[in-house]
């Protein structure tokens, strides 16, 4: 198991208000919104989440080192734990053109509203029950969802990672190393179930039996 990081630039990109989110909004209130994951928390205020997420190519460049990184064949099976919208997913089939690849989220509208192209090849699933048989996929990601659920369905997530992936595992969560950056991801996530650190992690994926690669987010 590696620290391999493809999406830093992706999270730094976006510019956060931390006291705003706090300090403007009622926080709470806008959490219980944000988890149910719906059309607030994907296209609705920024304060429930994502202020509307629509298709940039934004992810592009990650499914392209991804690709290099496992050198991943030209058929590979791709799973995407957590979808969402399948912006990624469509990347790879852009990058791969031969790639076969699969989505499952919790979230309705997420799927409803994905790209197109990949639209009919994501479901509604949860992590702690992934709807796959065993060593089907090359590569099984799951980017920013992780840490989403609590340390029961977290353990099975990743036990459920390991049963369906063949090949490279790759996941992603939210972490933090020091006072100031716990402070920063309490005043952002507004779904987050899991805070850990990054040695906490490590015992998590270790104790669960998880042996893929893995990268974290911070808040600075």
């Amino acid at each position: 198991m590696a620290y391999v990081d493809f999406i830093s630039r992706v999270h730094k990109s976006t510019k956060r208000d931390y006291l705003e989110r706090v300090c403007v909004h009622d926080k709470a209130e806008c959490a219980e919104i944000a988890v149910k994951f719906g059309k607030d928390y994907w296209d609705g205020d920024r304060k429930h989440g994502y202020g509307g997420y629509g298709y940039d190519g934004r992810w592009r460049v990650v499914a392209e080192d991804i690709v290099r990184h496992y050198k991943l064949p030209a058929d590979a099976r791709i799973l995407d734990v957590g979808c969402g919208k399948g912006f990624l997913l469509y990347e790879f089939t852009q990058v791969l053109p031969g790639a076969r690849v699969a989505g499952i989220d919790i979230s309705d509208y997420g799927v409803r509203n994905a790209k197109e192209e990949v639209r009919p090849l994501l479901q509604i699933a949860s992590a702690p029950a992934l709807p796959f048989r065993d060593r089907s996929f090359d590569l099984v990601i799951s980017i920013l969802t992780l840490h989403n659920l609590y340390t029961y369905d977290l353990w099975k997530a990743l036990e459920e990672i390991e049963r369906v992936g063949r090949g490279a595992k790759y996941v992603v969560v939210e972490t933090y190393r020091n006072e100031r950056e716990k402070v920063n991801l309490l005043y952002w996530q507004l779904t987050c179930r899991a805070f850990h650190t990054p040695a906490e992690w490590a015992w998590v994926f270790a104790k669960s039996g998880y042996t893929g690669d893995h990268s974290f987010i911070v808040f600075e």
